[in-house]
């Protein structure tokens, strides 16, 4: 079941990526939300989607 939290997260995450505001606050739920490996894995993510989404580029400072 935690792995449909995970995919839920990310399509989240992929919804609201249009205002970092919104993205870092859902990033911030999903810290609480995920266990601490699904979310090292969600990190990953974020890393690899902010490449393409250069306005997001800050919400992991």
């Amino acid at each position: 079941m935690s792995r449909s939290v995970y995919n839920y997260t990310i399509n989240v995450l992929k919804k609201v990526s249009f205002n970092p505001v919104l993205f870092k606050k859902e990033l911030a739920k999903a810290s609480s939300t995920l266990l601490p490996y699904e979310y090292s894995e969600l990190i990953i993510w974020v890393k690899s989607y902010t490449l393409y989404n250069p306005h997001l580029e800050g919400v992991l400072i």
